[in-house]
C-alpha cells in the first residue's frame, strides 16, 4: 500500500514539473522556394515520321501554366486547344466550332419537343393539381397484385387480432387465479 501511494505521489510530481522545452520548439519560417518554371513539348504519331498531335506548355513558376495542344479528329481535321491555367481554374481556348452530329441533333430536337410539351401540360394546371389523364393506371396485373396483397395483408391482420385476443385471455385467466386477485398491467409499479 506504501509502495503505490509513493508511486502515485512520484508521478504527480513528474506531470506537475513538466520539464521547459520552449528553447527546443522554434517557429521557424517555411523556406522560400524559389519559383521553378519549367517548359515542356513533345510530338507524336501513330506511324513514322507522321505527326497527329502535339503538346507544348510553359510555367514562370508563380502557378500559371500557358499551353496548346493539337491532334487530327476523326474526320482528318487537325483541332488545337490553347489553354490558361491559374487559381482561377483552366481556362481553354478552341480553334474550331464544334458541331452537334445529326443523331444529337435529333435527340436535342426531341428532347426540347417533350419538354415544351409537358411544359405546356403543366402551365394548364394550378400548382400541386395532377391532370387525371396524365395520372397512371393499374394495368391488370397491377390491379390482380395490389388486390392479393390487401388480402394477404388483412389476412394477417385478422390472424394477429386473434393471437392477440388469445394472449389477453391467458393474462386475464392467469390474473383470476393469483392469490391477489389483481390484474396487472404488464408494467412495473414499485
Amino acid at each position: 500500500m506504501k509502495q503505490s501511494i509513493v508511486l502515485v505521489v512520484c508521478l504527480f510530481a513528474l506531470v506537475q514539473a513538466r520539464p521547459d522545452v520552449s528553447h527546443l520548439v522554434k517557429s521557424t519560417p517555411e523556406p522560400h522556394v524559389p519559383a521553378n518554371p519549367y517548359v515542356f513539348s513533345y510530338q507524336a504519331g501513330r506511324a513514322p515520321g507522321h505527326v497527329d498531335r502535339q503538346h507544348t506548355e510553359v510555367s514562370d513558376g508563380s502557378g500559371v501554366i500557358r499551353g496548346a495542344f493539337s491532334y487530327v479528329d476523326p474526320k482528318n481535321q487537325v483541332r488545337t486547344v490553347q489553354y490558361v491555367a491559374d487559381e482561377n481554374g483552366f481556362h481553354p481556348q478552341l480553334s474550331h466550332q464544334l458541331e452537334d452530329s445529326a443523331a444529337v441533333k435529333a435527340a436535342k430536337r426531341k428532347h426540347f419537343e417533350t419538354y415544351n410539351r409537358i411544359a405546356q401540360e403543366h402551365a394548364s394546371q394550378t400548382p400541386g393539381q395532377v391532370a387525371h389523364a396524365a395520372a397512371p393506371h393499374a394495368s391488370a396485373a397491377v390491379a390482380y397484385a395490389t388486390k392479393k396483397h390487401l388480402s394477404a395483408f388483412e389476412r394477417i391482420a385478422a390472424e394477429h387480432a386473434a393471437i392477440g385476443a388469445q394472449q389477453e385471455a391467458q393474462r386475464l385467466a392467469l390474473a383470476a387465479q393469483s392469490p391477489h386477485g389483481e390484474v396487472e398491467d404488464g408494467q412495473y409499479h414499485p
